[in-house]
């Protein structure tokens, strides 16, 4: 299991519900890349509402646009393993925004292999 403690980068990349890869949804692909790169961790938001460098507002209030809300990828490791990550996410993200921040990982744990689903050792 990564090990992640102290200083870390956190990585924010914006893009569209509807982007894709190679017909994949982009959001997918570029989690399953961080995974590969040994990433400590991504996570993908849906918003209900926003607009980007176009000024169109994509929102789920108004159905001719809520197909393509806006999503948000957060990935947070050490500085050089998400630097390291960022030459991917340059040639995967086209149309959008990604940005870095410092931040501090206070606590950091996974799920034990042999926990159940509820994460309770022993209980079900």
């Amino acid at each position: 299991m990564t090990r992640l403690t102290g200083r870390a980068l956190r990585v924010t990349i914006f893009i569209g519900e509807n982007d894709t890869w190679h017909h994949r949804p982009l959001y997918t692909e570029i989690v399953h890349r961080a995974r590969e790169a040994g990433i400590a961790g991504a996570s993908v938001f849906r918003g209900i509402e926003g607009f980007g460098a176009s000024s169109l507002i994509h929102t789920s209030r108004l159905l001719s646009l809520s197909e393509d809300l806006p999503v948000a990828i957060v990935i947070v490791d050490t500085e050089e393993r998400v630097r390291d990550f960022l030459p991917t996410l340059d040639a995967l993200v086209t149309e959008g925004l990604v940005i870095l921040d410092d931040c501090e990982v206070i606590r950091y744990v996974g799920r034990e292999p042999n926990q159940g689903e509820t994460g309770k050792e022993g209980k079900r």
